[in-house]
């Protein structure tokens, strides 16, 4: 089993000392793919933190990723 979401960065908020938090939403539009995406997941919100500086500097706002998950 696995799932996958298609999520746009909507805000990265950045700590002191390095890390910081990243808020994901589903897309909505801007693609065909974003819109087929839209069609099975309209609502949500991920929230991340972390206290690695180089993994909170990965996320770019606006910029959307895949989110993919699994079983562990």
């Amino acid at each position: 089993m696995s799932v996958r979401a298609r999520m746009k960065v909507e805000s990265i908020e950045l700590q002191q000392g390095g890390g910081g938090s990243v808020v994901l939403f589903p897309v909505a539009s801007g693609s065909a793919e974003n819109e087929q995406f839209y069609k099975y997941t309209p609502s949500g919100k991920l929230e991340l933190s972390t206290i690695n500086a180089d993994a909170i500097g990965q996320f770019e706002l606006g910029k959307e990723f895949y989110i993919d998950i699994s079983p562990a």
